[in-house]
């Protein structure tokens, strides 16, 4: 029988393990240091478990990349963080901030099962995929156990099923607007959600950099989220419905420096990307036309925002270069 392990890894298997391969030694750095400051013990089996899965999955990849003659990325090292620090997040957002990690964890991965085609790399991913589905479940039980979990918003339940028969179901502009659906309420539960971890997690970070030109825009990133969330729930707000609360009390007063500014840049540009990302769904998603514009409205700044970034990581030799097609007109040169 033909071993497929032998047959050359895709663009697609190339990029998704390069970049399951960066995520994860960031993912080593960040919960060694949330396990040396964790006070919680039943919090600290979970960051654990997280450690562990997370040098798993970096073992598997090198030994594929070693397998195939592929450079084995840099991504982030015990260089990147100092354990030594003092505790800058609070337990409870460390619980929710794994939790947020699980879903990027299964939304990535799942993708990937699409794309990649070789049975080690299909099993792989289906291991993260899973792993991402556990923490998950480890994260939301131990929340609700503590009563930190918070819900998204209630509504009625239907009477009956129902059609829509009219245009006006995607006005939203002039005159009266329909109740939001039950979709557009959880795309902007999840988008409210999504950029308070990121304001908490910009926070700590724009206290923590000696970096000038990094902490200017960290700043401006803790602005941005802010304006998101606020803009979000006040549309909660208008449909009597409850908007999540924030999470700016979870960060301490340090200013100790807890991550190098390298893994800080590349961690808020990959959380700007999952962003992107779930604006788009939400316009998708969101058939009354001023969620939909709204959404749209965003997208643009939120992008010359993580263009910025970029540059601040190229400039100081901190984005490590995704493999690439090869250039055929620079091969024909002599």
């Amino acid at each position: 029988m033909e071993d497929k392990t032998n047959i050359q890894l895709t663009a697609a298997e190339m990029s998704s393990l390069w970049t399951q391969y960066i995520n994860d030694t960031l993912a080593v750095c960040v919960n060694k240091y949330f396990l040396e400051k964790v006070e919680d013990t039943e919090v600290r089996p979970v960051i654990e478990w997280t450690l562990n899965t997370a040098e798993n999955n970096i073992s598997i990849m090198r030994d594929i990349f070693i397998k195939e003659k592929f450079p084995i990325p840099i991504g982030f090292t015990d260089q990147d963080v100092n354990l030594q620090a003092p505790r800058l997040f609070s337990d409870t957002f460390v619980l929710m901030y794994l939790r947020q990690m699980s879903i990027l964890a299964m939304a990535a991965n799942g993708s990937a099962l699409g794309l990649v085609t070789r049975p080690d790399v299909v099993n792989f991913h289906k291991r993260v995929l899973n792993a991402g589905v556990e923490l998950q479940d480890k994260t939301r039980e131990l929340m609700l156990k503590q009563g930190t979990y918070v819900r998204p918003p209630y509504i009625s339940t239907p009477d009956e099923v129902d059609f829509v028969e009219k245009q006006h179901f995607l006005a939203g502009f002039f005159g009266k607007k329909r109740s939001i659906t039950s979709v557009e309420v959880s795309h902007l539960f999840l988008n409210i959600q999504t950029n308070a971890i990121g304001k908490a997690l910009i926070t700590g970070f724009s206290q923590t950099t000696n970096n000038k030109e990094v902490k200017q825009y960290l700043l401006r990133g803790k602005q941005l989220s802010q304006k998101y969330v606020d803009i979000f729930s006040n549309l909660l707000l208008k449909e009597d419905l409850p908007a999540p609360m924030g999470w700016d009390s979870a960060v301490s007063d340090s200013t100790t420096n807890v991550f190098s500014d390298k893994l800080i840049m590349f961690h808020i540009s990959a959380m700007i990307a999952a962003g992107i990302g779930n604006f788009g769904m939400a316009m998708a998603a969101s058939p009354r036309r001023d969620l939909g514009v709204k959404y749209a409205s965003l997208i643009p700044e939120i992008s010359l925002y993580a263009e910025d970034g970029a540059n601040i990581m190229i400039k100081h030799g901190w984005m490590e270069e995704p493999p690439q097609a090869d250039d055929r007109e620079d091969l024909a040169k002599d």
